[in-house]
């Protein structure tokens, strides 16, 4: 395993930990009956997800695959982090749903997990951790069934070129906005639901996608864009001066509207 991955592994392993006691993820209102999903994935694919085989990439420790399952899908979970897996089982278990979880890097999954699914999907922080768009999509496109659909809500790239370190309500570009094979190297300071969360690994490694890299990918194995929307808010506290509203966070008033989430729903030609 090489260092890029071994120390991102680390970092999720410990944030599974942190992630699962806490009020962010509230787990305990999951128990009771809560959906974890957000709007935009309930209004644009909860619809079409009743009776339908469901593979969800990167899907942390469940509980967003959980939800579909209580929607009517028939739901894989898979996950890098074994610890997550592991809580993910747990949970599962204890709440009597009929998901299964896979532990895989995403990259060797098609060694561990053979068949299709009608719907393949991923959401919120995942592609900044993945050093390589063709081969994900390649990994979508091996797991979609012939008519099947891929459907992404994720952090837009925009999004991530954005100073979340700086002081005052200002928005102030930090990062670049085009890929590179080499990674962005940052310190690590908690976890996005407690900043001030004790974690050991001192740094992790992300790479930037463009849009046209994410598009370019998904084209490239086949698959037919049915469209791409981007939003004016984000699902965690990205800047510190955010504003909360129904658990979405928007920019103050008075600044600029810029992309800060996007969602995409592809099919797979017969």
């Amino acid at each position: 395993m090489d260092k890029y991955k071994q120390a991102n592994l680390n970092l999720w392993n410990e944030q599974a930990d942190i992630h699962v006691k806490s009020k962010f993820y509230d787990v305990d209102g999951f128990k009771a009956g809560k959906n974890s999903l957000y709007p935009i994935e309930l209004e644009e694919l909860a619809p079409e997800v009743s009776g339908k085989t469901m593979l969800h990439l990167q899907c942390h420790f469940g509980l967003d695959t959980m939800s579909w399952a209580r929607l009517g899908a028939i739901p894989t979970g898979m996950d890098f982090s074994y610890k997550a897996i592991a809580h993910a089982r747990a949970l599962n278990e204890e709440l009597g749903l009929k998901c299964k979880f896979i532990h895989s890097d995403i990259f060797e999954l098609p060694e561990k997990l053979t068949g299709q699914f009608d719907i393949v999907y991923t959401s919120y922080g995942v592609l900044t951790w993945l050093p390589d768009m063709q081969g994900w999509a390649s990994v979508v496109d091996n797991f979609l069934k012939p008519g099947g659909t891929f459907y992404i809500v994720e952090i837009h790239p925009f999004a991530h070129m954005l100073d979340d370190e700086v002081e005052g309500e200002e928005l102030r570009l930090r990062y670049p906005y085009f890929h590179s094979d080499e990674p962005h190297v940052f310190e690590t300071s908690g976890s996005y639901v407690d900043r001030e969360a004790e974690i050991k690994q001192p740094v992790v490694y992300e790479w930037t996608h463009s849009i046209g890299d994410i598009l370019n990918a998904l084209l490239g194995v086949g698959l037919r864009i049915e469209y791409l929307h981007e939003f004016d808010f984000i699902a965690h506290r990205h800047l510190p001066f955010m504003v909360e509203r129904d658990r979405l966070f928007y920019l103050p008033e008075g600044m600029p509207k810029i992309p800060l989430m996007f969602s995409l729903k592809a099919k797979k030609p017969n």
